[in-house]
């Protein structure tokens, strides 16, 4: 049971990570965004930092 609640408390760090992450990318300018070739794709960008995909 102990192992359920570190997978699910995981799971849960990562997914407000790569909420924080997206959302501070979204903030960037756009000019800083089209220099860093992630302009429309920052779902992405966080998803790969965070879950490696």
């Amino acid at each position: 049971m102990t192992q359920m609640f570190k997978t699910a408390l995981r799971r849960l760090n990562q997914y407000l990570t790569f909420t924080r992450t997206a959302i501070e990318l979204r903030r960037l300018p756009l000019a800083v965004r089209i220099d860093l070739d992630i302009a429309g794709i920052e779902d992405k960008v966080a998803a790969r930092a965070v879950y490696g995909r």
